[in-house]
């Protein structure tokens, strides 16, 4: 069964959650970590940003024209994804957290494909778009976690 426009609404907002919430950790360790092993990482991450960005003002506006409301700060739920390292040289586990997070968002699009297949074409459209993204994330720090656990 097709999910109803208010479940539609509160999938892509949990989405733009987690979207936001990826901006604040990849800015944060982006910032924070140091070493020269880092610095690949770092680069990424800061390209990423925009990236993430650009995938909240996407469902930010789907929720709009589902007639929701993006929430504001003092709405926005935080807290599902692994926090910067204490240890700023922990370049495995910043990676690691990366992987989580844009893991969580590959089943959470998946979630919000299925609640809309056959009913709202233009909400999985985009989620399909923003999932492939998320893939070729996780592909890349897979890739990164590969090279960083050799050594």
């Amino acid at each position: 069964m097709a999910a109803t426009r208010e479940e539609t609404i509160e999938l892509l907002t949990t989405a733009y959650c987690m979207e936001l919430e990826t901006v604040m950790n990849y800015l944060a360790n982006s910032t924070n970590l140091d070493g020269v092993r880092a610095e690949e990482i770092k680069k990424s991450l800061a390209a990423d940003i925009v990236e993430e960005v650009g995938h909240a003002q996407f469902l930010a506006k789907r929720i709009k024209q589902l007639g929701g409301v993006a929430p504001g700060s003092k709405h926005v739920k935080l807290g599902n994804q692994i926090q910067p390292p204490a240890d700023t040289t922990d370049v495995v586990g910043v990676i690691k957290a990366v992987i989580a997070a844009e893991t969580a968002a590959v089943k959470h699009y998946k979630s919000i494909i299925q609640a809309t297949d056959g009913e709202d074409y233009i909400t999985q459209d985009l989620c399909i778009r923003l999932m492939a993204d998320e893939e070729e994330h996780l592909v890349l720090f897979r890739g990164f976690l590969k090279e960083y656990e050799k050594n």
